[in-house]
């Protein structure tokens, strides 16, 4: 996943940076390195949001002229999709719990995305919620 970011000249030197898919998501760099690192930091800190108050997490939109783009880590796009998947189709973290056979907190770790999880345990999930995780070298 691909997010768009916009970065633009801060008066002071250094960069703003937002995301127009992910409003939360503002931050600044002092130059354009740091404002990329910061950029996906502050994605990813947003995306927690989303995790927290259990809302759909947007994908991200084409790229247009001028915007750069910020590439999530694998795994924390594989907990986007099992979130987003879980709110599609209602299931709370208890009932994925009981179709996997493990505990809550279990399941609540999946979707904790500082927390490191293998990537066969997302995939699984999303398998019970009948899903496949695909995963392509280009």
């Amino acid at each position: 996943m691909r997010y768009p970011m916009k970065l633009k000249p801060a008066g002071e030197g250094g960069f703003v940076v937002t995301f127009p898919d992910i409003p939360e998501a503002i931050t600044q760099g002092d130059d354009y390195d740091s404002a990329l690192a910061m950029g996906l930091d502050a994605l990813i800190t947003s995306l927690d949001f989303y995790f927290a108050d259990r809302r759909p997490v947007p994908l991200p939109s084409r790229v247009k002229r001028g915007y750069s783009v910020v590439e999530l880590p694998p795994s924390v796009v594989a907990k986007v999709l099992l979130l987003n998947a879980m709110l599609a189709g209602e299931v709370r973290p208890s009932e994925l719990a009981k179709q996997l056979g493990v505990t809550k907190q279990e399941v609540n770790r999946l979707l904790d995305l500082r927390h490191a999880t293998k990537i066969d345990a997302v995939a699984n999930a999303l398998r019970a919620l009948g899903k496949s995780l695909e995963l392509q070298a280009v």
